[in-house]
């Protein structure tokens, strides 16, 4: 930790930081909307904004990835003409958790990786992500210390971290470094702040204990052992394949293309729409063949696109433990549990081995 890259703004000052934000770009933060239910949207006052919440209701990918998001136009009226359509703004994410900023490096890896995906890296570039660190759990439902995410490392421009009556702010970029300049706010930080930052963390060690009763290192040889667990059958009882698991992950990135033509019949756009796996028609190909028809099969996919296969390609666990998707799960499958339950049946079949 060098001390330069670390500045101090009074915790009594933190309205006149988010107003200055206001002033000069769109800023975008979490906002109660009550019945415990937080979002990310688009703040016009620093009073609106609540800095202590719980994961919002939808990550903030929405910002990279919109729900809908037109690819081209197209007209036929004389020639075929076509308009490739990237929709982009200048934007501030303010109060975005670890949680949410491991979701969107994990999209980064994916999204750059061939054939990249050019509209979501357009928007990417202009996007500015102020980090706010969480010191204790959010609530029972997270798991961020399991998948390492409960600790800021990198993937935002500035990082504010409270400690007592002022936040230490930690420079990762050049567009935060422009931000702390353009809003006049900040002190140097000194030695006894970084001291101060270094016991914060270490207590959070202490705090923040691993969720799931294995370590990350062995996810993929328990995964190895686990494709025909009975967990599956389980969780086949329970799920009501309605896709809110996968709608609300920040790691989630599948997409249906549609076309639509309008009422000339000479024009219209190709767009796409947020899809899921846990949906009846995502596996479905030629011929009305579904290759994932049961619901045990889905739930299986989705746990093995958390835990094994991106480890493969990426060297990444693309969960972040961010309780989502056992938070809006209707039929109340805990991916905590369902971890631990797998755990329990894979740890038999290697005792089994040995009678």
């Amino acid at each position: 930790m060098k001390v330069e890259q670390y500045k101090i703004l009074e915790k009594s000052k933190i309205n006149d930081f988010i107003n200055s934000l206001i002033s000069f770009s769109k800023v975008a933060a979490p906002v109660y909307k009550g019945f415990k239910n937080y979002t990310f949207q688009e703040i016009k006052s620093a009073d609106e904004v609540s800095l202590k919440y719980i994961p919002t209701i939808i990550p903030p990918k929405k910002y990279f990835m919109p729900q809908k998001e037109t690819l081209l136009k197209f007209d036929v009226k004389e020639n075929l003409k076509i308009e490739p359509t990237v929709d982009y703004e200048n934007l501030i994410l303010f109060g975005v958790h670890t949680c949410d900023i491991a979701g969107i490096k994990c999209l980064n890896m994916v999204l750059s990786d061939k054939p990249k995906d050019t509209g979501y890296l357009i928007r990417k570039k202009h996007i500015t992500i102020i980090g706010l660190e969480c010191n204790d759990y959010c609530d029972e439902y997270a798991s961020c210390s399991f998948v390492g995410a409960h600790i800021p490392t990198t993937g935002y421009d500035l990082m504010f971290t409270e400690l007592g009556d002022y936040f230490i702010v930690h420079i990762h970029s050049s567009k935060g470094s422009d931000i702390i300049e353009k809003t006049e706010l900040f002190k140097p930080a000194e030695e006894f702040h970084i001291k101060e930052l270094k016991a914060l963390r270490e207590k959070k060690l202490k705090i923040f204990n691993n969720e799931v009763p294995t370590e990350r290192r062995y996810l993929p040889d328990l995964f190895d052992r686990s494709f025909n667990a009975s967990v599956w059958k389980e969780l086949e009882q329970r799920c009501l394949s309605c896709g809110n698991c996968t709608a609300v992950c920040p790691t989630c990135y599948c997409f249906d293309i549609k076309e639509e033509v309008d009422l000339s019949l000479e024009a219209g756009e190709r767009y796409r729409v947020w899809f899921s796996c846990q949906l009846d028609p995502f596996a479905k190909v030629a011929g009305g063949i579904d290759f994932r028809r049961e619901r045990s099969a889905r739930q299986r996919h989705r746990f093995y696109r958390k835990f094994r296969y991106h480890i493969d390609r990426y060297g990444m666990v693309f969960c972040t433990g961010c309780g989502r998707c056992s938070r809006t799960c209707m039929a109340k499958i805990n991916l905590k549990e369902v971890l631990t339950s797998l755990i329990k049946e894979s740890e038999t079949k290697i005792w089994r081995k040995w009678l």
